[in-house]
């Protein structure tokens, strides 16, 4: 978003408390932490023919609030840290426009946290320490991601940790929680995922590598550069197509796992606009498509998974 149209945002003085809230807590980036937990389901109702619904309902509503949690912290995080008054190249934020109080979004940031932890502790009931050791680490990486001395966003491991929790964890605790068991099909399903969620972030953070260097911000991007950042969004968004022919042998399914190749001419378009754009503000747009092939990408997998 361009300088005027943030002042536009800031001075609006229209703008409604709701319309401040829904910047700060980026709703569009929740369904991330959703697909994780449709494909761990839909995977275990497709080896199991049976679901808990009421756990299901459980692991998207902490899903949920873990995400939005750490958005308001980091949108808090980053303005506090100076990140946001550094030539920030992303979507504005809350905190950084003066729209909210940083005590009012640190304190949801906890609240979301809080009632996460809640929702953990009734799954942990259900799938014992597995899943309580699951939440645990969940909660810890949601809070350190943008909080505390040395913020997960400010190093070099952003995208793995991306990667472990928005696929691994969440689509192996989802199907845990189901099944009580994980099945290399699991793992498998975790990874067409999770490669996507974290190119996500790739492209989060190509776009910022500039302002990023200059307040130490050390991410991937910054630490290995824009050539390195290129091929590994290339490999994030190709490699979940060959790991659909090993999730077909796997887990016993059938033809229908063809399905999500339909998603393979977006993927192979958004790596030619990455490798092709200039980094900017351009990558705005970007990032929102990336997010919507994630997006697309689990949901017709859940589709094949059910109709295999």
């Amino acid at each position: 978003m361009q300088i005027e149209e943030r002042a536009a945002i800031a001075g609006d003085r229209r703008l409604s408390a709701w319309r401040a809230w829904v910047i700060a807590a980026r709703p569009h980036t929740l369904s991330i932490s959703i697909n994780p937990v449709l494909v761990g389901c839909a995977l275990a109702w497709a080896e199991t023919g049976r679901i808990d619904w009421a756990v299901m309902l459980l692991c998207l509503l902490g899903a949920l609030l873990l995400q939005t949690g750490t958005n308001l912290d980091n949108d808090v995080s980053d303005f506090e840290r100076g990140t946001d008054r550094a030539g920030r190249l992303g979507l504005p934020r809350a905190t950084q426009l003066g729209l909210l109080s940083t005590t009012q979004v640190r304190t949801a940031s906890r609240l979301c946290f809080l009632v996460a932890t809640a929702a953990g502790l009734a799954l942990s009931w259900h799938g014992g320490w597995p899943i309580l050791l699951a939440g645990v680490l969940s909660a810890l990486a949601a809070m350190a991601y943008s909080g505390g001395p040395r913020p997960i966003s400010y190093t070099p491991f952003g995208d793995a940790v991306v990667l472990l929790f928005f696929g691994f964890v969440a689509v192996c605790g989802t199907y845990y929680l189901q099944t009580l068991s994980i099945s290399p099909g699991a793992l498998t399903a975790s990874a067409i995922v999770g490669l996507p969620a974290a190119a996500v972030l790739v492209v989060n953070n190509y776009r910022d590598l500039d302002p990023d260097r200059q307040v130490g911000k050390m991410t991937l991007a910054v630490w290995l550069g824009r050539s390195f950042s290129r091929w590994e969004y290339a490999a994030l968004m190709l490699l979940p197509f060959p790991l659909l022919g090993l999730l077909a042998q796997q887990a016993g399914l059938g033809w229908a796992l063809l399905i999500p190749l339909l998603t393979l001419p977006m993927a192979a378009s958004l790596v030619r606009h990455f490798w092709r754009e200039q980094p900017g503000p351009a990558f705005n747009p970007l990032l929102a498509r990336t997010a919507t092939f994630q997006v697309m990408l689990s949901l017709v997998l859940c589709v094949a998974i059910l109709l295999s």
